[in-house]
């Protein structure tokens, strides 16, 4: 039998607690209820990858993952590893309404290849680098939460924030991030509203921050995700980059924004799309130049790992957005990603991406 022959396919559910509610414009997570995949070769090689569903952005649950799962495992049992590609095109058409379930199988599925092959699967996907720097995010919530938020991100040593707005009026936002700017008047700030304003309203909360003095690094995906026009608009009018999140789910949608200037920059995110059709996205966004961020649901340090694999091997990404494992109260696995303050490391001598069931 061909050693990288799929000859069995395991998930089951992964729940995850928080140490604190992953609140966001659209809603909030009290805990990660996500879905682990365990995929085996003919060679005894296991690859594992994990599923994220986010029902406040996607529509996903638990549930409906393991559903959609159940429905390509058989189809899955007999493939070669190797035409991973085929594989992937094949989950895209199976797959299409469950994105997290295909990022988890083609993670799972790269995972195994890499330890068949004994190379990290930074190395597979390009080795360009083998280290990224992060910001932490800043959830959704008061005055008082974010000025406490944002010192204890300072003190892990983390000096890049991602500060969670469209929950609120704009004005009110703004004091948030006020607040943060005078505990923190280093560090660098980005804002993500996941769709939480309209154009008027994303206008007024950078006038406001103007007005109080406060620098702006990043504004990712001010408006909901099908008003690309209002992406546009702001894309135009604003001087503070924008950030495409929602608005890019698949290579169709970054060749939109593309072509009507809607974008300064692309989040891309395993979770929203599967790791193959990042390639695309990826390619995309560097042809049109434009600024890349790697980013995630409300993630383990094994769906993070395998991001941070992506981004790292094929390099260009200027900001990481890889912090939920630091969100997670506990969880079952070992290896993988290292933090160390602002610093992710992934191990250069553990093959595929390094994480493993403790």
């Amino acid at each position: 039998m061909t050693p990288t022959l799929i000859t069995a396919v395991r998930f089951e559910p992964l729940h995850l607690p928080l140490t604190e509610p992953f609140a966001i414009a659209t809603g909030a997570q009290y805990a990660a209820e996500n879905v682990l995949v365990r995929l085996t070769l003919a060679d005894g090689s296991e690859g594992l990858g994990e599923a994220a569903p986010f029902p406040a952005v996607s529509g996903e649950t638990q549930a409906s993952t393991l559903a959609a799962l159940e429905q390509v495992r058989a189809g899955l049992v007999g493939r070669d590893a190797r035409a991973w590609r085929p594989t992937s095109e094949a989950l895209g058409d199976s797959l299409a309404l469950a994105p997290s379930a295909r990022c988890a199988v083609e993670t799972a599925l790269l995972d195994a290849l890499a330890r068949h092959y004994r190379v990290p699967l930074y190395v597979m996907l390009g080795g360009a680098q083998s280290a990224l720097d992060i910001d932490m995010t800043v959830t959704a919530g008061d005055v008082a939460h974010a000025r406490t938020s944002a010192q204890a991100i300072l003190a892990r040593g983390i000096t890049t924030l991602k500060v969670k707005v469209g929950a609120l009026p704009p004005v009110e936002d703004a004091a948030r991030l006020v607040a943060i700017h005078e505990v923190a008047p280093q560090a660098r700030l980005f804002a993500d509203a996941n769709g939480g304003y309209d154009v008027a309203e994303a206008l007024a909360f950078l006038k406001e921050l103007a007005r109080a003095d406060v620098p702006l690094a990043l504004f990712e995906q001010p408006v909901p995700a099908h008003d690309v026009a209002g992406m546009a608009e702001l894309t135009r009018r604003s001087r503070v980059p924008v950030c495409a999140d929602e608005s890019a789910r698949s290579a169709k949608d970054v060749l939109r924004l593309i072509r009507e200037g809607a974008a300064h920059a692309i989040n891309i995110k395993t979770m929203k799309c599967g790791v193959v059709e990042a390639l695309t996205m990826w390619s995309l966004a560097r042809a049109a130049g434009l600024e890349l961020m790697v980013g995630g649901m409300v993630e383990s340090v094994l769906a993070m790992s395998a991001s941070a694999h992506l981004a790292a091997g094929l390099g260009g990404f200027t900001y990481a957005d890889l912090d939920t494992p630091l969100f997670i109260a506990s969880h079952p696995f070992q290896g993988g990603a290292r933090y160390a303050g602002a610093r992710l490391e992934l191990p250069t001598d553990a093959p595929g991406h390094g994480v493993t069931l403790a």
